[in-house]
């Protein structure tokens, strides 16, 4: 199979190049699929055309054992199960397109599916900790930029919002917004994935925050001149000191700076804040549905692995409480009478 740097950079035959470019161009408009899934479904066809390239194959002649032997290449390689499906899903879904677009005659990616993964456990933040992080105040930074980062943290964590979801909001409400606050209902509005929009709550000590950024957000030097040369940036509601829309790669750099000050053991970043959120709200109502819809999944499958953040938190309280679990301790036991897994992270 071709290495990674070669399935990049591999060209496909010019009527496979065709088919490749008329389906990234096809979820790009129908499916709407976001600039960062097309790069990586872009990604993916080329890794599939530059496999069939090296087996002197079109890809209308790609055959289900050509792609289990590719599939067991890529686990060979290390590939993670999680990252094994992801590239098995593009494929299928192209081959799903020629054959609507009847340019093949069966799906060859159809029957085959990636190696079984343990379901990771999200990494979600104590109460305490991020208590702690929202409260941090750091003295030795520029009051304008403190400001608008504690903002930041309070809305992450406040609302649960994915970083894209936080980026894409605007100062105020417009008909090309793609999210904005109503300070006044206490109210987000959010464009999550799918282009699917949901009102979300905003919390007191957010919107505290925002008032407060939104008092000082005017004093950014270069806002003018960004607002002529690039409005739709200039018009986000968090902002550089260059006067436009921060990015998602800024928002992961102060979160982890943050939480360095603030003293807590992991480096934080956006989607923890957004595990937290959820983690906290279960255990304190157990309402899984209600904790679904704000989140914006779209199954509640998804949601139900922070039912098993909530059990965690439950049997560490009972082993640090309960009389019997301690005397396990006491007899020189194991300390614990309930095992914790320690799984990888999972964007939900």
């Amino acid at each position: 199979m071709a290495t990674s740097s070669s399935a990049a950079g591999a060209e496909a035959p010019p009527a496979d190049s065709g088919w490749i470019e008329k389906y990234l161009e096809y979820v790009r408009v129908e499916r709407r699929l976001s600039a960062r899934t097309l790069e990586l479904y872009s990604y993916h066809l080329k890794e599939l055309a530059a496999n069939a390239a090296e087996a002197k194959l079109p890809l209308d002649r790609v055959q289900t054992a050509h792609v289990r032997r590719w599939m067991a290449q890529l686990h060979g390689s290390g590939r993670e199960p999680r990252g094994i499906a992801l590239v098995l899903s593009c494929w299928r879904s192209f081959y799903r397109w020629l054959g609507h677009e009847k340019l093949i005659g069966f799906n060859p990616v159809q029957d085959v599916h990636a190696p079984k993964a343990d379901r990771p456990l999200p990494k979600a933040l104590g109460v305490d900790d991020a208590v702690r992080l929202a409260e941090l105040h750091d003295t030795e930074a520029d009051p304008w930029t403190e400001t608008r980062d504690r903002a930041i943290v309070e809305v992450l964590y406040g609302c649960g919002l994915r970083v894209s979801e936080l980026t894409g909001l605007d100062a105020r409400a417009s008909q090309t917004a793609r999210g904005w606050i109503d300070m006044d209902a206490h109210e987000a509005s959010v464009l999550g994935k799918g282009s699917k929009r949901r009102m979300v709550p905003v919390g007191s000590k957010a919107i505290e925050a925002l008032a407060a950024w939104l008092a000082v957000r005017g004093d950014c030097a270069a806002l003018t001149a960004a607002t002529l040369r690039e409005p739709a940036e200039a018009a986000a509601l968090f902002i550089s000191a260059k006067g436009v829309r921060m990015s998602s790669q800024a928002v992961w750099k102060l979160l982890r700076g943050r939480s360095l000050k603030a003293g807590l053991a992991t480096p934080v970043h956006p989607h923890m804040l957004r595990h937290s959120f959820a983690s906290h709200v279960l255990q304190s109502s157990s309402d899984l549905r209600a904790v679904q819809d704000l989140l914006g999944h779209a199954n509640i499958a998804t949601t139900q692995v922070y039912t098993r953040l909530d059990f965690q938190h439950l049997a560490r309280a009972y082993d640090a409480a309960h009389p019997r679990a301690r005397a396990r301790d006491d007899d020189g036991g194991s300390g614990s009478s309930r095992g914790v897994k320690k799984t990888p992270d999972k964007k939900t």
